[in-house]
């Protein structure tokens, strides 16, 4: 089991080479980017900007391990939009951040972007659910020649209607049926289920590419009232051996005490 953390703790360094250094400093073996700390369109972050990120990686051997927040800052990407020329932008935005993915060495793409896959009221859960297939099975030939998965997060009923339990979200993985399209698990967003975090886990494991490492406060692992011991536990009888990573949107402690707060509170499960 490896341990990574999101870069958005640190956008407000606006310094790639100190945030990598840094995260490997403080214990962590992968960073996962949010391209929109770098510009507003994938498509915008220059080669040489992605050289820069490989290069400092492998001068602090840290992982780059992946992106997330993916459809943060541009306009017009929608991935269950009636219109066929919308989804077609969509798909073409997608595989731009599969290639961005695999520039900067990444191997999973995580997919939550609530607000860009909510089911409009015109459209129903069954049209919503083929328009969204369309559009990943678009990007899984760039996915399999860059080699990354594309994760599907399951969240929150209050966050998006579109993949809010973990089973519509393993339907639609099964609908895809490709190796390339995956899972991904999230502390906070499986707090609202019926079925607890450890059962959920051990029921899907099958599935599960990627974990984020968050609280319902919040906060990082360890900030809150959610016991990661049952978390752990289950992660190690699915024999998880990928990426638990820490995941926040409060960012007012700073930096460092997030970052070096939750992994010694993770560390102690394994």
């Amino acid at each position: 089991m490896k341990f990574g953390i999101c870069n958005e703790i640190f956008k407000e360094w606006n310094d790639m080479e100190r945030t990598i250094h840094y995260v490997k400093e403080a214990g962590y073996d992968g960073l996962e980017i949010a391209p929109f700390t770098l510009a507003p369109y994938v498509s915008d972050i220059p080669a040489s900007t992605r050289a820069d990120i490989v290069r400092h990686a492998e001068a602090a051997d840290l992982d780059i391990l992946g992106i997330h927040w993916v459809f943060v800052g541009p306009e017009g990407v929608f991935l269950t939009h009636p219109d066929k020329e919308v989804r077609d932008f969509t798909a073409r935005y997608l595989i731009d951040l599969v290639n961005f993915c695999g520039d900067v060495g990444g191997k999973v793409l995580i997919f939550g972007s609530p607000n860009q896959r909510n089911v409009d009221r015109d459209v129903t859960y069954n049209q919503a659910f083929g328009y969204a297939r369309e559009v990943f099975e678009a990007a899984l030939p760039a996915c399999e020649e860059r080699g990354v998965t594309i994760c599907m997060e399951q969240l929150t009923h209050w966050e998006t209607n579109f993949c809010h339990t973990p089973e519509q979200t393993v339907e639609l993985i099964d609908a895809v049926n490709h190796p390339n399209f995956q899972l991904l698990l999230d502390t906070k967003a499986m707090s609202y289920l019926q079925e607890d975090r450890a059962t959920l886990i051990r029921k899907y494991g099958k599935y599960l590419c990627h974990y984020h490492a968050n609280d319902t406060n919040f906060h990082g692992p360890g900030w809150g009232e959610v016991d990661f011991a049952p978390i752990f536990e289950a992660l190690k009888d699915i024999n998880y051996d990928r990426y638990v990573s820490v995941e926040v949107f409060r960012f007012e402690a700073g930096p460092e005490a997030i970052a070096e707060k939750s992994l010694a509170y993770m560390k102690q499960f394994v």
